[in-house]
């Protein structure tokens, strides 16, 4: 089966009037949550450095670069905002791809959109169209792409952020296959040590994959080929799905249910600033501290009990001089910053909070369990057990199978809202509510500018 033509023609067919009303919806609140993240990364000193930078660098004023006061080319405005958005660890993602799309379509339409003059329905239909091309590809490997080696909201993320770019250029089918060709060639290798290593370069594979998808579908439109079997590949062997996997692909999952199920609608939010692997002990430490008359120092030990992979992923501890990249994959980072400071948020990726004393000492008394049963009910589910031991001798315990996020324990609307006001809370009440109603009202509005203009 040709799985790349397949593909591209459903995302060259997109349409407004043909998408389900919560298949709108749920697009809707993913830009939201997408503004929300990049405010919160605003916060962060590694993220103000690849600003400036992407400032230093001038150009044309054609895309702003959103919540930095400034406008700049498509190219730039897309890898700033797509690291913006992937930087404080707090994007959607698809748990059945292990990637995170959002970060790579949304900047690509969002810059595409703004430089033509085109309106939210359009960007409504680019971004559908984006999810499809990032995720179904991610989801067919997952998730030997991963453990060969890559991180695939940048490998992935590239063909998405193509799809949406050649949707909003108005190509036809060949045009988007072509864009879709060009992508595998061009995307970011996104390598998965600098993840596991903590390097702050991590951050920007969403912004880099958003940059090399407007190139693909560039270079597409000016005519300019890439191979139409990209993602299946050929006899030779050079497929992105065969080169970049360690097993087998699943090539049906790249077209299984086109066009009836979307993949936007598998879906998860995140409440907190850290993998998703550590929202079940995230969520549960909250719990604790928001229903127990008990304080940090009472604690005598902690103990996480959870499925294998989140222990190998994120069973890691910190240092005061880790960054804030090796803290949002640290569970005991993570559960201990819960039970001080009673959330995880921007300010607990902070240099000065990563190496405060109290938490770093209550993260050496958390320690990482693999349960069995939990392991098996996983990917069902991403269970994860806290059982806290007071010095009293009390021991208080709290499970999550499902995180809060979770397409089967949503974010609501109000939810999305009230991170966008936690996340930006420096910016004004005022021009926060008209960026809620804007955006949920997305496809009624003309150009995007509007939008744009004021975030």
């Amino acid at each position: 089966m040709e799985y790349t033509r397949k593909l591209a023609e459903f995302c060259a067919g997109v349409s407004l009037e043909r998408l389900p009303t919560e298949v709108i919806d749920k697009t809707k609140l993913c830009i939201l949550d997408f503004f929300a993240n990049v405010y919160g990364s605003l916060e962060l000193e590694a993220v103000s450095r690849v600003v400036s930078y992407i400032r230093s660098l001038g150009g044309p004023e054609t895309a702003t670069a959103l919540g930095c006061g400034f406008k700049t080319g498509i190219h730039n405005a897309a890898f700033l905002n797509g690291t913006t958005a992937e930087a404080i660890e707090a994007q959607d993602g698809l748990r059945f791809g292990g990637n995170h799309p959002g970060t790579a379509v949304i900047p690509a339409a969002l810059a595409v959109a703004e430089s033509l003059g085109l309106g939210g329905k359009e960007v409504v239909e680019a971004v559908v169209a984006g999810y499809e091309a990032a995720s179904r590809p991610a989801a067919a490997m997952h998730p030997h792409h991963t453990l060969a080696g890559f991180l695939p909201t940048g490998t992935c993320g590239a063909f998405g952020a193509a799809a949406a770019a050649s949707r909003l250029m108005g190509d036809d089918v060949e045009g988007m296959v072509n864009s879709l060709g060009n992508a595998g060639y061009l995307l970011p290798l996104s390598m998965a040590e600098h993840l596991m290593g903590g390097y702050t370069s991590k951050v920007v594979q969403g912004g880099q994959a958003a940059s090399a998808g407007l190139t693909a579908a560039g270079l597409a439109g000016a005519g300019i080929t890439g191979a139409p079997y990209v993602l299946e590949g050929s006899h030779l062997g050079g497929g992105f799905t065969q080169i970049t996997s360690r097993s087998e692909p699943n090539l049906k999952r790249i077209v299984e249910q086109l066009g009836e199920h979307f993949s936007i609608m598998d879906i998860y939010l995140k409440p907190y600033t850290a993998c998703r692997h550590t929202h079940g002990a995230a969520q549960a430490a909250l719990e604790l501290v928001g229903t127990e008359d008990f304080e940090p120092q009472d604690i005598e030990a902690v103990d996480v009990y959870t499925y294998t992979i989140a222990s190998v992923a994120v069973g890691k501890g910190v240092t005061a001089d880790s960054t804030f990249v090796s803290a949002q994959f640290s569970l005991p980072y993570v559960v201990a910053a819960c039970l001080i400071d009673g959330e995880m948020g921007p300010a607990q990726l902070k240099e000065e909070r990563i190496s405060d004393s109290a938490i770093l000492e209550l993260s050496e008394k958390v320690k990482i369990n693999v349960d069995p049963e939990l392991s098996m009910a996983y990917p069902g589910t991403t269970p994860s057990r806290v059982e806290i031991r007071l010095k009293s001798g009390q021991t208080l315990v709290k499970q999550v199978d499902i995180p809060k996020g979770d397409p089967r324990d949503p974010m609501t609307v109000e939810d999305v809202a009230d991170k966008l006001k936690r996340f930006a809370s420096r910016k004004d009440e005022k021009t926060i509510d008209k960026i809620i109603g804007l955006s949920l009202e997305l496809e009624r509005v003309g150009g995007i500018k509007e939008l744009t203009a004021i975030i």
